[in-house]
């Protein structure tokens, strides 16, 4: 039996949709901010850029700790692949909040691998979504190291251990081919966090 090759996305007609999407939204909610589309390895990107004193209002949409900014994405990747029938993996940014985020904790990253490689012990990091997740793994990778990740939901981490890892060989983990880190949804962490406190 042949398999049916994947049909390869096409990225810049997701961005295209998904800019379209955002400035009718930006339009309804009266905020002004630009779109910039771009494509980056396998996947577009939408940014909305905000220059010098524009809308103040328009920051808030990030929301704390980027929930707001995951949340436009879902809808976002959601009204993309409604155009297109295809799942979508594009991001969304705004004002540049999840460069400033993977800067931060890259640095995180390098700092926690330095650890390991110092001490030869395995390091457990604090709960990440899983943007964060990748970029650790990413880094990790890099460095030769052996990273996974642990737990669910809300309490989902990383841990970074050593390329000779006593309990043998671990696969180099990337949360971007796992379903959880194109699918992730903040409300389904808040309900299954809310759940687990009843």
């Amino acid at each position: 039996m042949s398999e049916v090759p994947a049909k390869e996305p096409n990225l810049d007609k997701e961005g295209d949709l998904a800019a379209d999407y955002l400035e009718e939204l930006l339009d309804i909610a009266d905020l002004d901010g630009d779109i910039e589309i771009s494509v980056d390895r396998d996947r577009a990107t939408v940014a909305i850029v905000i220059e010098g004193e524009a809308d103040s209002r328009l920051r808030r949409l990030i929301g704390k700790h980027g929930e707001g900014v995951n949340a436009l994405q879902s809808l976002t990747r959601l009204a993309v692949q409604q155009q297109t029938g295809e799942r979508s993996r594009l991001m969304v940014d705004i004002a540049g909040y999840r460069q400033e985020r993977r800067e931060k904790v890259s640095e995180l990253a390098e700092q926690a691998i330095q650890e390991v490689i110092d001490t030869g012990d395995e390091i457990e990091l604090d709960p990440m979504n899983p943007f964060e997740r990748k970029v650790v793994h990413d880094a990790v990778a890099a460095a030769g190291l052996l990273s996974d990740s642990e737990g669910y939901g809300s309490h989902r981490h990383v841990v970074i251990k050593p390329a000779d890892d006593e309990y043998g060989e671990y696969e180099i983990v990337s949360d971007e081919d796992d379903d959880e880190y194109d699918d992730y949804d903040e409300h389904e962490d808040s309900a299954a966090s809310a759940e687990s406190a009843d």
